[in-house]
């Protein structure tokens, strides 16, 4: 069964002094500030759309990880993910890193480096996203 997911950005004036809101419109999670300055300098409480890209990577990766160390007999306690996406102006994303610990009862660290791999290559974000060089710091905790 497909989903389809909806987010919808209202953007008033130029770049430099524009600004715009977010929706979430599927979840109806709330409606976030976006600026470019937000998104080329410091956040200053507005969002931008790296850091959405970040969390929808640290999010499906989580899932993906989840699902195939659980798939293995050996479901995580629990795993924090986080995913930097790094913007570079008048060149775009340059690069994603993602970063999981793990909690993970009955598995190696090597064969919890060979899970987060396989997650990294098969996330459905990382695949969208596969123009961009993505790196993995994964570890036991």
């Amino acid at each position: 069964m497909a989903t389809t997911r909806n987010a919808n950005t209202h953007w008033e004036g130029s770049l430099q002094e524009g600004a715009g809101t977010v929706e979430l419109v599927s979840s109806g999670r709330g409606t976030f500030d976006v600026t470019w300055a937000a998104r080329s300098q410091e956040a200053n409480g507005k969002t931008s759309p790296e850091e959405l890209i970040a969390a929808a990577h640290s999010s499906c990766y989580s899932m993906q990880l989840s699902g195939g160390l659980a798939r293995a007999g050996t479901p995580p306690t629990s795993l924090e993910v986080s995913a930097a996406v790094t913007f570079q102006v008048g060149e775009g994303i340059t690069g994603i890193a993602l970063t999981v610990r793990g909690d993970v009862p009955g598995i190696s660290a090597e064969d919890f480096a060979a899970a987060a791999q396989d997650a990294k290559v098969n996330c459905p974000v990382s695949k969208a996203l596969a123009a961009t060089a993505i790196s993995l710091d994964a570890a036991l905790v």
